[in-house]
């Protein structure tokens, strides 16, 4: 599918000049060409020069995604392309910063604004600490992190999340930035169409570009995002505003909310688990049940567990561990997720792992003049997950609160 729409706009988010607009534009087209040209270059590189030195050198073929980045490191060929797909990333972030730095204060002005006007709650509690995995570095290399503030209420590592994940996505998650959510909203109406969750959280919501869905699809639910980050969610709650959208946003920690016991039907998040801790992913999906009523459930929209990928797609997935600032990237795969919400007080047999289509693509079908009956076979297609080449689903974790409290037991 060639991309070729841009951002929606809405009125939080940063108004680029021309120059700068030139500039994310190159950032996007970058990181296409990375994804395009140099990247499958990686695959013959791998079988006609790594394999067949590493065979050589150790008498067996690589194992595992270990084994293959040891001979990958020394080739030139993944050196460019690992060397590209770094300078692109912080490429992408300066070309933001720069229109963020030129109208934070009227930005901060407006997200008030906005907010002011909005009767969902914004809650940001007085000295709420962030967890160090997030404040240790700066994650997907972007600056400042999530939680870092430089101003009062402070907007701006919010509005540089959602403008520059649009171009490091290269528009593939949608002109809202929203394709996760609106991928299992998708998921949820064709396979549980008579569910209706009364309350809603969203764990991690960043700046909210998967929470929003969920209130167009029920638009009577109570609907909460949480992250810990101050910045992201101040410019979260502005920018559902600026979309006509009443859902309340708060600082909290996934790890432990101060939600009453059995308040929500439907826990979410998308790509929260890989930003998280091996100590802090047990506690969320604890706490994904203690805060879910009986027969609601919890679906976390991720990449798949390496065990579901052939040795080389590890290893290509992996280098967001090793160049991007995202130490959990590979551990958070190699854990037994299934375990992990049985331990949580999930039943096993109320566990699994599906494919929720991407949006985006299933809308390019519909777009391009295609039957309804053709934009359907697209959704039900098998896809393979990846990086955003795009990977066509989005692998969910899927568990249900027993009915029945004695069947948990």
């Amino acid at each position: 599918m060639l991309n070729t729409f841009q951002q929606a706009d809405h009125p939080a988010l940063p108004k680029a000049s021309a120059d700068e607009a030139a500039r994310q534009e190159f950032t996007k087209s970058f990181k296409g060409f990375i994804q395009s040209t140099l990247l499958p270059g990686l695959t013959p590189v791998y079988q006609t020069r790594v394999a067949k030195r590493f065979e050589k050198e150790h008498g067996r073929p690589p194992a595992d995604r270990r084994d293959i980045r040891s001979g990958m490191v020394n080739d030139i060929y993944f050196q460019h392309y690992a060397a590209a797909n770094r300078i692109a990333q912080e490429l992408l972030w300066e070309s933001v910063n720069g229109s963020i730095d030129r109208q934070l204060p009227e930005m901060i002005a407006k997200a008030r604004e906005l907010s002011a006007a909005a009767k969902a709650e914004l809650v940001i509690p007085a000295g709420f600490v962030p967890p160090r995995y997030v404040t240790a570095l700066d994650i997907h290399c972007m600056p400042g992190g999530y939680c870092s503030e430089v101003a009062a209420d402070d907007i701006s590592v919010g509005a540089l999340y959602d403008r520059g994940v649009y171009l490091y996505a290269m528009g593939y998650t949608g002109p809202n930035n929203d394709d996760m959510g609106r991928s299992v909203v998708n998921y949820l109406k064709r396979h549980a169409p008579d569910f209706k969750p009364r309350r809603i959280l969203d764990m991690g919501c960043t700046v909210g570009h998967s929470t929003l869905p969920y209130k167009e699809l029920f638009p009577d639910a109570e609907v909460w995002g949480i992250d810990v980050g101050g910045p992201c969610i101040r410019y979260a709650h502005a920018r559902a505003a600026g979309f006509g959208l009443e859902v309340n946003f708060a600082q909290m920690n996934a790890e432990e909310t101060t939600f009453p016991d059995e308040h929500f039907d439907l826990v979410v998040s998308h790509i929260l688990l890989h930003e998280t801790s091996g100590k802090a992913m047990p506690r969320i999906f604890a706490e994904a049940h203690r805060v879910l009523a009986p027969g609601g459930m919890m679906i976390h929209a991720d990449l798949p567990p390496f065990d579901l990928m052939d040795p080389f797609t590890q290893f290509i997935l992996d280098n967001e561990t090793w160049y991007n600032n995202e130490p959990f990237w590979g551990a958070m795969r190699d854990m037994d997720q299934f375990a992990l919400a049985q331990k949580a007080g999930f039943d096993l047999a109320d566990v699994k792992f599906d494919t929720a289509p991407m949006a985006v693509m299933e809308f390019a079908a519909a777009a391009e003049g295609y039957s309804q009956e053709a934009s359907e076979a697209v959704a039900e297609r098998d896809f393979t997950a990846g990086e955003f080449a795009p990977g066509g689903g989005w692998e969910v974790l899927i568990a249900r609160k027993p009915l029945d409290k004695a069947l948990a037991a």
